[in-house]
């Protein structure tokens, strides 16, 4: 047998990184969550709360194609689809900053949902349409993408930054 042979079935993200990938996915959404949260607040300031937050979760929710954990953010989604639709078309305009990102957490969802046997190409397909995401952008490595995913929430203080180990002691003479 051929070492091309023994690659054919291997997958192409590992289980154990799985878990991994999902939670910087997780944390892409929060990032988003975040931005679109305050852009709500600061244009629909005739809104009291939780307008803000069911909205931003119930478009995050579209894009993502995931359900909500809260009943009431389906119902808010549900009553009022023409505005989350329109916040969907907005977000490329919007979140401009977060494109490439968002770009990757669909990818790395998807190869992520193939593995485990759900099909989620509709949300890159969705995303592709509203202008979100970025087809030239090349697919990061995932410790490259949870790295860059971990950095932007550490400046966005979702996070702590990460710090250096210390070196290591010398061994006594």
């Amino acid at each position: 047998m051929t070492s091309e042979g023994l690659n054919e079935n291997k997958p192409l993200v590992d289980n154990k990184l799985l878990p991994v990938m999902r939670e910087a996915i997780i944390t892409v959404q929060m990032l988003l969550f975040k931005e679109l949260r305050q852009s709500v607040h600061d244009r629909y300031v005739d809104q009291a709360e939780p307008h803000h937050t069911h909205l931003a979760g119930a478009v995050i929710n579209n894009l993502f194609g995931t359900q909500p954990v809260d009943d009431a953010v389906t119902v808010f989604a549900v009553s009022n689809r023409e505005l989350v639709e329109r916040e969907l078309r907005e977000i490329a305009e919007r979140c401009q900053v977060l494109l490439p990102l968002l770009t990757d957490a669909l990818r790395m969802k998807t190869i992520c949902d193939n593995h485990e046997g759900v099909h989620s190409i509709p949300s890159l397909l969705m995303a592709k349409a509203l202008g979100i995401l970025q087809e030239e952008r090349p697919l990061p490595l995932p410790s490259t993408f949870m790295l860059q995913v971990r950095t932007l929430a550490a400046s966005h203080g979702l996070i702590e930054p990460m710090q250096a180990a210390p070196p290591p002691e010398e061994p006594p003479a």
